[in-house]
């Protein structure tokens, strides 16, 4: 795997655990209703939604994390593929739904990632 892949599939997983830290522990605070453009009252009422969405990026990077250290180069792949193409999906949907920062800081790294992996 080139240095490319593997810089931008760590990127995807630092994202994806800062993601995860801001939803489920900073939510209410100033810091993650800054990021998320939140009132007091709104991150109150929806930190227990925040708080799963959280968890489900925690897992996308535990399951990248997960394809460095297995022994078999195909099962590596295999779930280099998989989670890269569900990251780039939510990035795709964000983008269009929340908006176009998230299919940046999101989407794009993962889907170049998951480009050069297939066709690299």
């Amino acid at each position: 795997m080139s240095a490319v892949i593997t810089a931008l599939i760590v990127y995807v997983i630092v994202f994806h655990i800062w993601a995860m830290v801001l939803e489920m522990f900073l939510w209410t605070k100033p810091l993650g209703r800054k990021t998320f453009g939140l009132s007091k009252e709104d991150a109150e009422t929806s930190k227990t939604l925040a708080a799963n969405q959280g968890l489900y990026n925690g897992f996308l990077a535990a399951g990248l994390v997960l394809s460095f250290l297995v022994a078999s180069p195909d099962t590596a792949f295999t779930l280099q593929v998989f989670l890269l193409a569900c990251v780039s999906l939510a990035g795709l949907y964000g983008g269009i739904t929340a908006g176009t920062r998230i299919l940046f800081i999101q989407g794009v790294p993962a889907m170049v990632a998951l480009a050069l992996l297939l066709f690299v």
